[in-house]
């Protein structure tokens, strides 16, 4: 029997998840029509509406990073989170957030908890740039633990065919370029909290003051790529997510990729607590395809368009690297992830 990585302890299995959303993929393909370009398992899906134009779709939630919302009374930022995790996948095809729903659900409706929540989502909206159109608020006695709720995200934008990313023409020796992140974002969260659970806080550092870094919402990076996508700068875009590094691939599985992390000091704080935990048996390996170590979005471009980007990007007030290059794929699609001290090789 293989040996149960850390997420996989935490009560994540990403191999079970994967199959089944292979065993799905017929069913949901049956329903499809000439209109849908992608479906299952893109960052989007995408529906003509005419000659030239996609609508794209996305959904997603912001999972067990609730669970410490709930521990810690705090609510005004998992709904930017919320909006985040779907707007930031419609721009990795290209598209521009038009509007967002949203899907509060909840054991016994608690209205300044849900305001706060609401409040969050709006910010996101605006952050994001796109309508808050409308939303479920579903009560549901008996379903939930007291004091607690769920929430699903729904974002829909809009692409120019012309504009449809990844383009084909991602090849060894175009450049890699990071954008930060604001720490673990959404995903990872059911190993954070074991972790965090299991840390003994020290002087530096207090539980509750680590509890606010871990809630900081998902950057959402609108103001950072749309302008580039209307410049036709960038051939691909990656939302670093669940799997964390592997979703490098999904812009172009026909080469492989090598990444250079940054600095640990020029990373979230989040991250400097998560180095600092020697007695995790968390192998850099686990680490590096199970969170975005610092960087939320990952750019291909031509080498001789790195610059303008990273000039777009400071303006716009992001933190952003030149992280590395898209390199030949030999037998299988590789990502090889390198930090000051360690490598992980990671096989799509």
């Amino acid at each position: 029997m293989a040996k149960k990585g850390a997420y996989e302890k935490a009560g994540v299995n990403r191999d079970l998840a994967d199959k089944f959303v292979g065993s799905i993929s017929t069913m949901v393909k049956s329903t499809l029509n000439k209109n849908v370009k992608s479906s299952v398992g893109g960052y989007a899906s995408l529906y003509a509406v005419d000659s030239k134009k996609y609508i794209a779709a996305s959904t997603d939630g912001v999972g067990t990073k609730l669970k410490l919302a709930f521990d810690w009374n705090s609510h005004d930022t998992v709904g930017v989170d919320l909006v985040a995790m779907s707007v930031n996948d419609l721009l990795c095809v290209g598209a521009k957030p038009l509007f967002f729903l949203d899907y509060f659900a909840t054991g016994k409706l608690a209205p300044k908890t849900a305001k706060q929540v609401l409040s969050g989502i709006v910010d996101g909206c605006r952050e994001a740039r796109c309508a808050l159109i409308g939303g479920e608020t579903a009560e549901m006695p008996g379903f939930y633990q007291p004091g607690e709720y769920d929430l699903a995200g729904f974002a829909v934008g809009m692409v120019d065919k012309s504009k449809v990313l990844p383009l084909k023409s991602i090849q060894s020796g175009d450049v890699l370029i990071g954008i930060s992140s604001a720490g673990f974002h959404s995903n990872g969260f059911s190993l954070v909290r074991k972790l965090f659970k299991n840390w003994k806080p020290d002087k530096k550092l207090s539980r509750a003051e680590l509890a606010k870094e871990l809630l900081k919402p998902t950057q959402i990076y609108t103001r950072a790529v749309e302008g580039l996508i209307e410049k036709n700068l960038v051939k691909g875009l990656a939302h670093i997510t669940g799997s964390g590094f592997l979703n490098v691939p999904r812009m172009s599985n026909k080469v492989s990729y090598e990444i250079y992390l940054p600095p640990i000091n020029e990373l979230p704080k989040s991250y400097h607590w998560l180095e600092s935990l020697k007695d995790s048996s968390l192998t850099f390996e686990e680490k590096v395809q199970t969170f975005n170590m610092g960087i939320g979005m990952v750019i291909a471009c031509e080498p001789k368009k790195a610059k303008l980007i990273l000039a777009h990007l400071k303006k716009n007030k992001f933190k952003a690297w030149d992280i590395g290059s898209v390199t030949r794929k030999k037998k299988t699609c590789e990502v090889r992830v390198y930090n000051e001290t360690e490598m992980a090789r990671l096989v799509y």
